[in-house]
């Protein structure tokens, strides 16, 4: 397909990537398009799900895929408006009732006294999206910076079995988290946030996003499948996309990467979805095998952004 083609075929998409794609390839920030999110499609179905009490599935975080984290998480990737006064009430719910001792966000009722940075990352960055008051973040912040890595990155499982090197995992969730944090405008502890953002990026620098920085042989096949929604795991068009989100500075470390992107693009110019997560899901968004809005959407910013051969 011609490039006005592809466009043409992401706009046919949800009113979710409609939006995405005016904005990040075509300029044109709808702000009433945006709005629209709530009302149809993916974004309203996500939002129908939720229950009286404010939460989805049983609990804060489980089921795993369709319980409240993970559906904020969602919404949040969907872009839709932070204003949105049912995701605000939800969140402002786990801000009263989910803190734990250590200042992070509390799994359940038996994790009182860790939380896990994956989640603590992944709730500040939909927290901050949807505009949570700066000073009720603040233990969340603390909690998260607490648990930076000798080399730079972050590991959940320094909480639980311990761990001595990073978690490309954990860091990207990390870094994704504390960058939406500081673009909200918010300043607590922002030189430690910065330098903590740059030392993460430098984690994924050095594994060339998905090699090893000792024998340079592939971390986990998986880093090489392009996933949506990513959830908690990481991939190299995950990272990408965060760097050109964040406008990170083109890096030769990461041309292995693109390389990879660009033999999996498919002979009509599109990406498919390689491979989607098991469980129980809200919804199937798109399916495994097939020509993919999400990653091809997110490829063409990255292309944009560092103005690429892709």
């Amino acid at each position: 397909m011609k490039y006005t083609e592809i466009i043409k075929w992401l706009l046919q998409g949800d009113v979710s990537i409609q939006y995405q794609v005016k904005r990040d390839l075509l300029d044109e920030d709808d702000t009433q398009l945006q709005k629209s999110i709530a009302l149809e499609g993916w974004g309203k179905h996500f939002l129908s799900q939720r229950k009286n009490d404010g939460h989805w599935g049983d609990r804060f975080y489980q089921p795993k895929w369709t319980s409240t984290h993970y559906t904020l998480l969602d919404l949040r990737n969907l872009c839709l408006s932070p204003n949105n006064l049912l995701v605000k009430d939800s969140i402002d719910k786990v801000l009263k009732h989910n803190i734990a001792d250590d200042g992070g966000i509390r799994l359940g009722p038996s994790t009182r006294e860790r939380s896990d940075v994956c989640v603590n990352a992944m709730f500040l960055n939909y927290a901050s999206y949807f505009e949570a008051p700066e000073e009720r973040l603040q233990s969340i912040v603390e909690s998260i910076l607490n648990e930076i890595m000798p080399d730079g990155g972050f590991n959940c499982r320094t909480s639980r079995s311990g761990a001595r090197h990073s978690s490309l995992h954990t860091t990207i969730s990390v870094l994704e988290g504390l960058s939406c944090y500081l673009r909200a405008g918010h300043t607590y502890k922002k030189t430690s946030i910065q330098k903590a953002i740059t030392s993460s990026i430098e984690f994924i620098l050095m594994h060339r996003l998905y090699l090893s920085d000792r024998t340079g042989t592939i971390i986990h096949k998986d880093f090489l499948n392009l996933h949506y929604p990513c959830r908690w795991k990481y991939d190299i068009l995950r990272a990408m996309d965060y760097f050109q989100q964040y406008e990170v500075t083109w890096d030769d470390r990461m041309r292995p990467a693109i390389d990879q992107i660009k033999i999996k693009k498919n002979k009509d110019g599109l990406w498919n979805l390689n491979a989607s997560y098991p469980g129980q899901v809200h919804l199937k968004m798109e399916t495994a095998g097939n020509p993919s809005r999400w990653n091809t959407l997110r490829i063409l910013r990255i292309k944009r952004k560092y103005d690429l051969d892709l």
